[in-house]
Order: C-alpha cells, then structure tokens, then sequence
C-alpha cells in the first residue's frame, strides 16, 4: 500500500503510531496530527475540509512533512536487554512517516480528509475518506447508576462529578468520583507492581504486555476495574466497588483531590450508553466474597501444582529436559512440575519440533499415531511417563496465535501444517477480524502479523483446543502454560460475540485459560492453565506468574506488590519467576533471597528467557546460579529451601482450600485482617501467607537484619521460637538463605514452629 492512514492506528494503548490521528478522538478546539505512511509515494498531501454548523464548507490541501518523532515511545516499550527488547523498540518505527498539523475543530464542526500522492509508477494514489467530530464533556448524555440506582444520588458519588463525552455521533466516555477519606487506602485493580496502596496514583485498566519494568511504567497484563478502599488514621469502615465494563477505564486515586477517585470509562460512542457500577460494604474478604459472587470464583487445584516448578526457554531438546530433572534429583532438590517451553516451533504450537507427518490439508486435528518422532523429542510419551514415575508433573507452553507466511522462514513450504492451519482457521470463521471483516493480523511486537482465535466463541475454543488434544489424552501432558493473550489491539475488531474490540479485547485471556481448562476437565485432568495476561473474571481460570521481568531487586520489590494485590482481587494460585528470567542470572545473594521469598509464596518458580544458546548459559537451575556466580553455597540453600516448600505443601493446600471457601486470599495484605491499624500501611511488603504465617521477605541488598511490623496478636519467630507480642517492630538477624516468618500463636500442627524446625533438622 503506497498510502496509509488509521483514525486509531495500530491500537496501542500507550504509544501513537505513524499513521494515525492524534489524538483519535480530539476535544473542542484541541489540535489534531493526522499521520500517514508513505512508503514509496511522493507529492503526498492532504485535504481537509470543514463544515460547519451553517453548512458552509472550507477546504485547503497542505503538503505532509516528514513526522519528527523523539523516540520516546519506542523507548519506553524497550525494557532493557532480552530477545524482545529491540522488537519492542522497533516496533513503531514506519518508513516513510508523514505528518500535517492542523487546527483544532469548534463545537459544531467536522472535518473530512484524505490523503493523496503519486504512486512510483506515476499514477495518483488516495486513502479512504475520513471523518471526525470534536468532543466535548457535558453534564448529561447517558445513565450511570450505582447497582442499578441512579448515580446521582448515591451517597459515595460526589455531587456534580458526573459528565459525559459526547460528539454528534454518540457518547463516548463518562467520568464521576467516588468520595472517599482525605487519609483512606485504595488496594487493588488487579495485578499492580508500582506499589500496593494506589492512594496519590493514576493508573488505567488495560490488559497490555509491557517486557520488563512494569512498576516504573505502572502497566499490567492482568488489570481489573475492581479496588478496596480502607480506613485511613481518621477511622471509618472498609468498602470496595467494581465498574462493571470490560472497555478500559482510568483512575486517579486522590492524586487531584485527596477526598476522591475519579474514574473515567471508555463507552460504546453510540447515542444510547449506560454504565453500572458496583458498591460493597463489609470487611475486605465480604468485598472481595461480593466481588467473586459476581465474576466468577476460583477453584480448589491438586496439591502438586503446590510444590516447585523448574523451566528454562532453552530446555529444547528431550535430553536437556531429562537431564535437568536428573541433576534435581543427583542434587536431592525436589521437584514437582516442569514446564517444557521450546517443544514445539513456535509456530502452530501443535507439533513436537522435528516431528515427521503427513500435512492434514483440512487441519484436522493429529493423533500421536499421525506422527515418527525426531531426534530433539525421541518419544514425548516415553519422557512424559518417565517424568510422572518421578513424581513430576509436565506443562506445555502455549500461545493464541498462528503465524502466517510473513513471519515465517523464507524456505516454508506451502503445505506446512502452519499454513494449512491457518487457512482452516479462516474459513472456518474461527478468526478475530479487523473492521473490514479481514482476519486481524496481529499488530504486537511478538508473533508479529499472526492469526488469532477468536476464543470467545465455544466453537472456536473446541476448534482450537481439539488440536492439542492429543497432548493430553495420548502424551500425557498435565496442564499448559498459556502464555500471551494480549495480542489484540484495536478498538474496531470484531468477535463472534457480537462484541467490538473496544469491549471485547480485555476478556481475550479469559476466554483463553477458559478454553485450555476446559480441555483439560474434559480429558479427566484439572484445569491447570498458567497464565500471565487476564481480566476481571480470570480468577476462575487457573494459576498466574508476574510475568517478564530483568533480575534484579527493584523487580522483586515490584512483584511483591503484584502479588499482594492481585490476591486482594481474587488470584489465589499466584507466584514469579524467581530472582527475575531475562539477562545474565542474578547474583549469588538475589537469587537466593528471592528462593527463599518464594518458599512462602502460593507458587515457586524458577523460569529464563531464550538467548539464542549463547554462553554463558543463562538457566536458572540453583547449579547453573552457583557456577555462574562462583558461589557453591546457593545449592546447598536452595536446596534446603526446596525441602522446606516441600514439608508446606500440606499447610499450603488447607489455606488453598480455605481461601477458595472464605475469600481470604491465599497471600493477603495485613490490611485484609487488620484494616482498622495504621500501622500496616508502613510495612506494604508484609502478608500472610494463609491464616498463621506472617512473611516479610528481605529486599534490600547486602541486609544483615530485618525489621518487621508484628499486628495484634502473639507471633512466634519460625526459626528461633521467640515469641513477641504484637503491636511492635521486632528485629532479627537474616542470613540469605532466611526469611523473617513468624507463626500465629495457636496455629495448627503443621506450621508450628517447633514441629517445623524437627522436621527440616533445623
């Protein structure tokens, strides 16, 4: 194409792309870029005509310049180093970008443009026709209520707060605040790394895939529009609320005035929009019960999901994988799940890795008998068996995608199943589609150009599901790593469900583990899915990590908030990849200080990222740490720390089962049990893991001892026996290998402290 331009551009939440209209929807008055990428046109310029509200229309025709961007965008996606990192950065990068500058547009007003130039042959190219209206906030325009009463006169909406954005078109966006104490705590909106308490923050709710550094640019692949509030010093109750949409919304958390949070949601644009939120009194679990009641409640899962899981990206052979596990059990460190990442080719993400077959031109689903085996993964079955006569369980990586000849190696052949695939997905009407009812090519930095799914349609989720069916029914394999599911970009995709992007793009991870639990139940298995993407509605589905992140100690400090406040949302089955998975391994101390955090978390995980198997390796295997480090003492701790995870696994499994009944998470803020003490608000790192273990991991390098806030009650110290009472800072010495753990007086036999120390022979 000689010429492009989209109102919307690609659809990226964050960053404007080349060719698109900034700002997508402009305000009154607000001035407006109009991008376009050239390619090889020349002589390109645009005509802009307005009319106004008498009817009389100007036009000028101006020539496009080149677009002057400072890189700023394209920065921010980066992340540092990691085999995404100059994908990331290069993603919005156009050649031939163009730009014009025009005016902003009176009340009243709308424009309609185009672009015009000469194609390299000499002949005229255009774009389409395009419109826009500018916006403007009114007091009136749609209906917003409060669990189904008029807005207005709820006692916790602020008066007058309430406007609509409105064009001549439709309704657009709401805005209203929710009143709140001058010193009250906002906890919540899913999976949020910058910090636990939101009081003083802005953020939104979009599911968005930020590779790396989530906390410094407060985004999430797991956001929801569902916050607690809780008392501050000045007293009061505890409440939460829910905005009922899966459209994206914004909040600033007392950051303008301190006594409210003022929401601001994204609406259908039609001439008919209304929106619903929920409000919930009671203490934190009874919000969080409400909460559940609505969108869905998680389930109880088998204990050795409980237990440690080992990956590597790298792990791309059956040897590798078998030799891992070997040297876990040479090494004595148990071992529960391993998750096997590089099986496939990264393509259809059906088949093992130099599998022979014969192409099924329909895409039919295989069977294991369809395939001869290779020399990278000899006989699955075999090692799958071999594996669960250890005692360990085996997750195979996914993705919602399907590459397409753009993103394939130049010598695929045409019938590669891939291909064949694809077009089955197609015609079959299994896809996500643009506007243009076109199959939606994926716009992202990962699997660029890919095909995707439409998983929220129950055909296509059996569609896409039967072909990894033989994974679980024939291999063997116990769950998948669904990986991804942030793919969708755009607000004017279309799904079967009647849905536009713009409603629908935020539930693709849901519908995702949904669809892989599913085949999972149905096989006769538990619907062990571990995802990092999701929505509200996601704690039904599975387990979570916190998904990519560098190794180091401001990502772990960043995760603990992730965890914390995730659970407050409702994600019970939770965990990290260790000491962080992308670039050189952490440090001797990092690592295990990060091991011994994830002791006491609801999941233990060690994962890295591919580096295309250069040297030095880069696994995360405790052996691996040691040799890269020069520091032979991290197996020896890390294996102790792996018995001890062992001997909680038990205690883990009760709370498991009881966070699911009672909706106190699993790994719980001290404000869930405390909201009316001040003084847990200084101490956001800590929370109980369960009803009677009180975890404060160390976090800072070089850390000899470590202070940790005791809430009411008695506590005894894990380690030593000390009992203190509560109400007061203690203090202890911590060797790397130590987390500061004090158990509830009273608890049950299997975390009491001196039962505890007997059986790990401390």
């Amino acid at each position: 194409m000689s010429l492009r331009h989209r109102p919307a551009g690609i659809g990226h939440p964050y960053a404007a792309s080349a060719d698109q209209r900034t700002p997508v929807l402009p305000l009154v008055g607000e001035p407006i870029r109009l991008g376009v990428e050239a390619d090889d046109a020349t002589d390109v310029r645009l005509t802009w005509q307005v009319t106004g509200p008498d009817g009389v229309v100007r036009s000028v025709e101006v020539p496009a310049l080149p677009a002057v961007t400072d890189g700023t965008d394209a920065a921010a996606l980066a992340g540092g180093e990691g085999h995404l990192a100059e994908a990331q950065a290069a993603q919005l990068a156009a050649t031939g970008a163009l730009a014009v500058d025009v005016g902003g547009l009176a009340d009243g007003e709308r424009a309609r443009y185009r672009f015009t130039g000469t194609g390299p042959d000499g002949t005229p190219v255009a774009t389409d026709w395009f419109d826009v209206a500018p916006a403007t906030w009114r007091p009136d325009g749609g209906r917003l209520t409060v669990d189904g009463a008029p807005a207005g006169t709820h006692p916790r909406v602020v008066p007058g707060s309430i406007a609509w954005l409105t064009t001549a078109d439709g309704v657009h966006r709401v805005r209203f605040a929710l009143r709140i104490a001058a010193d009250a705590h906002v906890v919540g909106f899913g999976e949020r790394y910058d910090a636990v308490d939101q009081r003083g923050l802005s953020l939104d709710a979009v599911v968005f895939e930020q590779y790396k550094s989530q906390g410094r640019f407060r985004r999430t692949y797991l956001p929801m529009p569902f916050a607690h509030v809780l008392p501050g010093a000045s007293g009061g109750e505890p409440w939460g609320f829910h905005v009922r949409t899966s459209r994206r919304s914004w909040y600033d958390v007392g950051a303008a005035a301190p006594t409210e949070v003022r929401v601001e949601v994204a609406l259908g644009g039609t001439r008919d929009e209304a929106l619903d939120v929920g409000v919930y009194d009671g203490a934190p679990h009874e919000v969080l019960d409400a909460f559940l009641a609505e969108v869905g409640r998680p389930e109880v899962l088998p204990d050795w999901v409980l237990r440690l899981w080992a990956s590597g990206n790298e792990w791309n052979t059956q040897a590798i994988v078998t030799e891992r596990m070997d040297t876990h059990a040479e090494l004595d460190i148990p071992v529960g799940v391993v998750v096997i990442e590089a099986w496939s080719d990264e393509h259809g993400i059906v088949i093992w890795r130099d599998a022979a077959y014969e192409p099924h031109r329909d895409g039919a689903p295989f069977a294991a008998a369809d395939f001869t085996w290779g020399q990278a993964w000899p006989d699955p079955k075999a090692m799958v068996d071999e594996l669960h006569a250890r005692g360990v369980k085996v997750v195979l990586w996914q993705i919602p995608l399907l590459k397409t000849r753009e993103d394939l190696p130049a010598d695929t052949p045409d019938d590669a199943q891939v291909l064949l695939d694809g077009a089955a997905l197609v015609e079959g009407g299994h896809a996500v589609l643009d506007a243009d009812g076109t199959p939606y090519r994926n716009r992202g930095w990962w699997f660029p150009k890919a095909l995707m799914p439409d998983l929220s349609a129950q055909r296509t989720r059996d569609w896409w599901t039967a072909r990894r069916r033989y994974l679980v029914e024939e291999i063997g394999v116990d769950g998948f790593k669904t990986d991804g599911g942030e793919h969708a970009w755009g607000d004017e995709l279309r799904y079967a469900d009647g849905r536009r992007g713009d409603e629908a793009n935020n539930l693709n991870p849901v519908h995702y583990a949904r669809a892989f639990g599913d085949l999972l139940r149905s096989a006769g298995k538990a619907p062990v899915t571990f995802s990092r993407a999701g929505f509200t509605g996601s704690q039904a589905h599975g387990l979570f990590w916190a998904g990519d992140e560098d190794s180091t100690w401001d990502a772990f400090r960043w995760t603990l908030n992730a965890g914390i406040s995730a659970a407050s949302c409702g994600i019970v089955y939770w965990g990290w990849d260790l000491g962080g998975f992308s670039g050189p391994v952490p440090d001797a101390e990092l690592y295990v200080r990060a091991a011994a955090a994830s002791v006491f978390m609801p999941l233990m995980q060690y994962h890295s990222e591919f580096n295309h198997h250069r040297p030095p390796l880069r696994d995360r295997t405790p052996w691996n740490v040691a040799e890269q480090t020069g520091d032979a003492a991290v197996v020896e701790e890390f294996r102790r720390l792996a018995h001890l995870r062992e001997r909680l696994v038990p205690y883990l499994s009760e709370q498991a089962s009881r966070t699911v009944a009672t909706s106190r998470p699993l790994m719980r803020g001290l404000f869930f049990d405390w909201p009316h003490d001040a003084q847990v608000w200084a101490w956001p790192a800590e929370y109980l893991l369960g009803d009677d273990l009180l975890v404060h991991p160390v976090t800072e390098p070089g850390a000899t001892t470590w202070r940790t806030y005791l809430p009411e009650g008695r506590w005894v110290d894990l380690w030593s026996g000390r009992a203190h009472d509560g109400g007061c800072v203690v203090e202890r010495g911590v060797p790397r290998d130590l987390v500061p753990v004090y158990v509830r007086d009273g608890a049950g036999d299997g975390v009491r402290p001196a039962a505890l120390r007997r059986d790990l022979g401390v």
